[in-house]
């Protein structure tokens, strides 16, 4: 007996296809190069992958597309195949990343351009970090030797801060979606910490490349909270550098830029204290000094004006002196005393005697 096939309709089998195909490859990455690349209505990214021996459709929506990719560019997508309603096989995709130097370089300028130009990387929009922070919030995963080198630094220089820590993944595909989590968790907080780092260690540029996420770097811009990166080594640059208040080196350098090194704040109090002893002490010299000069000059006046009062007085005396009646008397004069009329007496005085006499006589001259 033949073997009878069983007869699908055309939407049965598109669906039996499609449950096959998600049922073998549920999430599959395939690396190609972009072809044809458009986006309609603002809203579908539509493009092929291709390599030298074939080429598949692909699709995604505007929002799923993190990073900017343009004709000729190679990319990793991860995707979900399919068979459309129109028979057509595509690529439905969920995620893509650029794949090798060229096309991270590619991609990197791109994004960094177009931000640019919306001014995300002004030095105006800059918020200065807080002298001294009590409270840090840091954004990294705990098992990264980035993290302990921050936290080490940090306790050395200062220490007794509060420090709240977000763990989360600083590469691959979930790094970018759980550090904008994070972010968003600390400018949610009603006690907003002082100052927001992230920092992450050195790798190569397909590592470092989550921080090159245009949403993340949109959510760094916009935090309530002033922001510090550090990421990668001295020579790396991420737009996350870009777009935060401060960019750190590394993560060492982070903590360098957060907090003074205690040792060097009791040094320069020591040489400071120093410094203001010798002043004080040249201050008090010049002052005794001055004080000196003031007294002696004080000292100096009082005497000429004793001088000058001494003067007035021994003229004073003598002037007292020449008009002293015994003076007149003793130049020849004689003070006369008494009544003046005929019969009454009188007393004369000289220099050197006393006389008492009577008026006998007395004429008026005319």
């Amino acid at each position: 007996m033949a073997n009878v096939l069983p007869i699908f309709s055309v939407s049965d089998f598109l669906a039996s296809v499609n449950q096959t195909l998600e049922y073998a490859y549920p999430s599959i990455e395939i690396e190609g190069e972009v072809a044809s690349f458009k986006v309609n209505q603002g809203k579908f990214v539509f493009f092929d992958l291709k390599d030298s021996g074939g080429s598949i459709g692909c699709f995604m929506t505007v929002w799923q597309m993190r990073i900017p990719i343009e004709d000729g560019m190679k990319v990793v997508v991860r995707a979900t195949p399919k068979l459309t309603p129109w028979g057509k096989f595509s690529l439905t995709v969920q995620a893509i990343r650029p794949s090798g130097e060229g096309s991270l370089k590619k991609s990197f300028e791109l994004l960094k351009a177009k931000l640019e130009k919306e001014g995300l990387f002004s030095p105006e929009r800059k918020r200065p970090l807080p002298g001294l922070p009590h409270h840090i919030g840091v954004i990294s995963s705990t098992q990264a030797a980035g993290y302990a080198d921050f936290i080490k630094i940090l306790d050395d220089r200062w220490g007794g801060m509060q420090v709240d820590v977000a763990h989360v993944q600083v590469q691959g595909e979930a790094a970018p979606d759980q550090m904008i989590r994070a972010i968003k968790y600390f400018n949610e907080q009603e006690v907003l910490p002082e100052v927001l780092v992230i920092v992450r260690g050195g790798g190569s540029a397909d590592d470092l490349s989550a921080f090159n996420d245009e949403l993340l770097v949109r959510e760094i811009a916009a935090s309530r909270i002033p922001t510090l990166v550090g990421v990668g080594h001295e020579v790396d640059e991420s737009l996350a550098d870009l777009a935060a208040d401060v960019r750190a080196a590394t993560p060492s350098n982070a903590a360098q830029i957060i907090v003074p090194d205690k040792r060097e704040i009791v040094q320069g109090s020591r040489h400071s204290l120093a410094r203001i002893i010798v002043r004080m002490e040249q201050a008090i010299r010049d002052t005794q000094l001055m004080t000196k000069a003031t007294l002696e000059l004080a000292f100096r006046r009082i005497e000429q004006q004793l001088e000058r009062n001494t003067d007035m007085l021994r003229q004073r005396r003598a002037m007292l002196a020449a008009y002293d009646p015994k003076s007149v008397l003793e130049r020849g004069y004689a003070l006369v005393r008494g009544d003046e009329r005929v019969g009454g007496v009188v007393t004369i005085e000289k220099a050197t005697v006393t006389l008492t006499a009577e008026v006998t006589n007395v004429s008026k001259n005319n």
